[in-house]
This record gives C-alpha cells, structure tokens and sequence, in this order.
C-alpha cells in the first residue's frame, strides 16, 4: 500500500497543480471578466477534482481497493444508463443478471484471466441474456430491450473494465512504472483531450462537424485538442511501455476515441431530451456524462497496448 513510484508522484503532482492553477484562473475570469465560456469550464474543473482525486486514489491504495472503487464506476454509469433509456416492468430479471455481470467481469480483470475477460460480456453474456428475456414469456418489445441492455453492458462494464484490466498487467521492462502508470495516461490524457477539443474549439471554431448531433464541435477544436493530446502523449509516454513517437500516434487514436464516445452520448441525450445522465457530479451532470468518452478510449488504447507490447 502506498507503495508509489517517482515518476508516479511527479505525474500526480502536475496534475493537483494544473487542477489548482485552473480553480484560480477561471475563478478570477468568471470574476473580473466577461469571457465567454468560464462558466462551462469552471463547472468542468469541478468534475475534473472529483475525477482526478477518484483516479489517483485507485492508482496509489492498495490494488484491490482500486479493482473495488473502478467497478463501483461502473455499477454507477450503468445504473444512470438503464434508468435513462427505460425499460419494461418483466425486464427486471434480465436486468438483475447484467448488474451480477459486473463483479464477474472485474474478478476476471482482477485476477488477469485474458482470455475469458475478453469475451465474457461481448459473447457470454450476449448469449445468456436474450435467454432470461425470453423465459419471462413477453416478447413485445424484446429486441429493444435485449439491444439496449447488451449495448449498455458493453459501454459501462466491459469498456469501463479495461481500466481496472491495467493495473493487473505484468511489469514491462520498457515502462518506468507498473500498469498503475498506464492507467494514469489513459485517464489523464482523456481528460486533457477534452478540455483541449473545448478550448480550441471556444477561440477558434467555426466549422461544425455534426451540428445536429453536438453543436459545439467543431473540426478547429477536434484537430487542436488532437494535435495538443499527441503533443502532450509524447511528454507523459515514460507512464507506459511505449516510447515517444509510438505515444504520440497511440494519443492521437485516444483523442478520436474520446471525440467518439463524447459525441454517441451526446446523441442519445440529445435523442432522449435530456441534459445530463444524472446528478452525482456537482456542476457536471451524472458519473457517466464523465466517463462516457473513457468507455471508449480505455479499451482502444489497453488493446493497442496489449497487441504490441505484451
């Protein structure tokens, strides 16, 4: 417990003082100034404290707490997803099912079974739920039901398990830190590529990518938090296995995936007329309006990892 690598703490450092530098600056803007958009990122910054302390926490206490609080995420993010896209009353068992899925899935994380961790919830649970579905004897609106719960299953648990996935990953003599060090990139690199796409986006946006999906992305804010996330993924590569230039191409697939995830969710909030996924974050909405872009550039990046390096 505790037992934390150097290059760990500096990363963990950076990080509180970039969170503390940003409370200051957007405090003293929203204050004394009427820039556009300070609202947004204060409320962002707040998210980003309860993130970051929640993720680091689960990167330096002891592993099994972290599987623990990782899994907790994940119980949240689907719990918010299931009662946003609604389901029928005979549906509940079904339901019941996929939530036991999830301590499973987090076992397999947990103790590094690869092979059955990568096709419990894609192929096992695939084949079991419809079964559970079709024992209740209601067929009308079935294939809805059995399509949303697998889809949710697949974005909040297996995606999300892939974090928990990289701490039980073996040491490699090319990465300065343990799978904790990846972890870190991984969130904070997706955490970067966001606010980069906002910013870049708020000063120099014009050209909408998908105006009637996310009005606000534009391709100035896509291409600058792009190129800034590969920028700073070359600087943070010695969390990982990979080296620099390698870093940078595998930050530049994070940033897609991570516009990716940010713009599916944003179509099914916008297609269910609702603002936010829920409530848990103060300022920003609900766990998974947090972690919707992590379930999907967690496994883009654990794979691309896993295929090259181990």
């Amino acid at each position: 417990m505790f037992n934390i690598h150097p290059d760990l703490l500096l990363v963990i450092g950076i990080i509180f003082g970039i969170l503390i530098f940003a409370t200051l600056l957007f405090f003293i803007l929203g204050r004394f100034t009427k820039v556009k958009g300070v609202d947004e990122l204060k409320a962002r910054t707040r998210s980003w404290w309860v993130m970051a302390t929640l993720f680091i926490a689960a990167a330096v206490i002891d592993r099994r707490i972290s599987y623990i609080a990782i899994a907790l995420l994940s119980f949240m993010a689907f719990r918010e997803l299931y009662a946003l896209l609604g389901f029928r009353q005979s549906d509940r068992r079904a339901i019941f099912w996929a939530f036991l899925s999830i301590p499973v899935q987090f076992y397999l994380a947990y103790v590094g079974w690869y092979g059955a961790y990568i096709i419990f919830i894609p192929v096992v649970m695939f084949l079991l739920l419809p079964l559970r579905f079709i024992l209740k004897g209601d067929t009308k609106g079935i294939v809805k039901s059995m399509a949303q719960l697998q889809w949710i299953l697949m974005l909040t648990v297996f995606g999300i398990s892939h974090l928990a996935y990289m701490l039980s990953l073996p040491d490699h003599p090319d990465s300065a830190t343990d799978g904790r060090g990846l972890l870190l990139f991984v969130v904070v690199m997706t955490e970067l590529n966001d606010v980069m796409q906002f910013t870049w986006g708020k000063l120099f946006g014009k050209h909408k990518i998908i105006p009637k999906v996310s009005p606000n992305k534009t391709w100035e804010g896509f291409l600058g938090g792009l190129i800034s996330t590969s920028a700073i993924g070359y600087g943070l590569s010695f969390l990982t296995p990979m080296d620099g230039w390698v870093a940078v191409g595998v930050s530049a697939f994070l940033a897609f995936a991570g516009f990716v995830g940010d713009v599916v969710m944003s179509s099914i909030k916008r297609d269910i007329g609702v603002k936010d996924t829920g409530s848990s974050i103060p300022g920003h909405g609900g766990i998974l309006d947090r972690i919707d872009s992590l379930a999907y550039t967690a496994p883009a990046v654990f794979h691309v990892i896993y295929w090259i390096y181990y």
